[in-house]
């Protein structure tokens, strides 16, 4: 079964910057579309950002973009998500997941879509921003 496993968390202070990686040990994440997500306490799971399997179209919530940037090095199945210019808002548990879901809009979108399409989700890394 595929493992995800995140690290790369941490407290940083507002305006910086941190890089957080999931690593799939074993299995070729380019088969999937993959994700982050940050816990909200309020709203749930939400979609940060998001790389379409397909053909690698990025999708990025409006909160984020211009300010993070998804990647995936597939000779060393992992996903990175390198966030920038931090801000307190963005404190939260971040979870990367991999799903055979068509778009990563549709992924980012629709978390539940992740669990439904017998995807699979990492245990978290904590970032907070704090001064």
């Amino acid at each position: 079964q595929l493992q995800l496993v995140e690290s790369g968390g941490d407290l940083v202070q507002p305006g910086g910057s941190l890089r957080l990686s999931c690593a799939a040990p074993g299995f070729d994440l380019d088969y999937y579309t993959i994700g982050w997500f940050r816990q909200d306490p309020e709203k749930g799971r939400q979609g940060v950002s998001c790389l379409s399997s397909k053909d690698d179209t990025p999708y990025y919530t409006d909160f984020v973009k211009g300010r993070f940037t998804i990647s995936r090095d597939n000779a060393k199945n992992t996903v990175y998500l390198q966030m920038n210019s931090l801000k307190p808002e963005d404190t939260g548990l971040y979870y990367c997941a991999a799903a055979g879901i068509t778009t990563a809009q549709a992924m980012c979108r629709t978390p539940l879509s992740v669990s439904i399409s017998g995807g699979y989700w990492g245990q978290g890394t904590q970032v907070t921003v704090s001064s």
